[in-house]
């Protein structure tokens, strides 16, 4: 069954419509889509949704107009240093983290290569203490809150394959941190995002969370949800084909999709 239940539209940083994203899901066939635009963050606009209640009323009104067609939910990508106040608007929530907080200062993981160089500074060019506080921050937004799904979890290795990179994936010290707190967060019961974006933007060649970590969840009983983490109507179902043969040869039968108003399973 295709949906893809992390888009996101103009109302944030996307560049597709609403209404074009609609109508691209139900030319690839899609059974459901799901928006999951950036919840608002008040340290940084760059990127987040400034007219939440258009974004609601704009997805209602795409109910409305493709009832039949498609099913169409409403869901929201909330970052772990600013909880939503209401979560009842939406139908999901995707839990993420793009930032580290030192003192009152947000900086960005995930902007571009130079921004992480930074982050990376900021440690003293220690990656494993970045991956150990940006771990530990991330674990602790989870375990509080416990969105729907658990979003792009190692999102810190999103430029690891680029030249000049650390390479933390390559490194057995930065995958124990990472399997230790993939562990802790499977207690929250969330969905684990398999997350294609990285690919469809040229930065990986597989998806998040890494090999090793969708191991680390087969064998503990993870429940995943395919997604691509969509910015663009034409990439809503990029690599899923990959990724599912990937899965399926990590072991995994199905993953979950929303549809009929519920998490079903949906064979690979």
């Amino acid at each position: 069954m295709l949906s893809n239940l992390h888009t996101h539209t103009t109302f944030c940083d996307g560049k597709s419509s609403v209404d074009e994203i609609v109508q691209a899901a139900i030319e690839k066939g899609f059974a459901s889509i799901g928006f999951s635009g950036h919840g608002y963050t008040d340290f940084d606009h760059s990127y987040c949704m400034k007219d939440t209640d258009g974004y609601i009323a704009a997805v209602n009104a795409a109910k409305t107009r493709f009832q039949g067609k498609i099913e169409i939910y409403i869901g929201v990508e909330e970052d772990a240093f600013y909880p939503l106040p209401n979560r009842r608007d939406f139908d999901y929530v995707i839990g993420s983290s793009h930032y580290f907080k030192i003192g009152d200062t947000y900086y960005p993981v995930d902007s571009n290569p130079s921004c992480f160089a930074t982050c990376i500074d900021l440690f003293g060019g220690d990656y494993l203490a970045l991956a150990e506080s940006y771990y530990r921050a991330f674990c602790d937004y989870l375990l509080r809150h416990k969105p729907t799904i658990i979003g792009h979890f190692d999102l810190i290795t999103k430029f690891d394959e680029l030249d000049g990179s650390p390479e933390m994936l390559k490194d057995p010290a930065y995958q124990a941190i990472a399997k230790h707190y993939l562990l802790e967060v499977m207690k929250t019961d969330s969905f684990f995002e398999v997350n294609t974006g990285a690919i469809s933007r040229g930065y990986r060649t597989a998806p998040y969370p890494s090999n090793e970590l969708l191991h680390v969840l087969k064998k503990n009983g993870g429940k995943l949800i395919l997604t691509s983490d969509s910015h663009r109507a034409n990439t809503l179902d990029h690599s899923f084909e990959d990724t599912r043969q990937l899965l399926k040869d990590i072991g995994f039968t199905y993953a979950y999709t929303l549809y009929g108003g519920e998490f079903i399973k949906d064979t690979l």
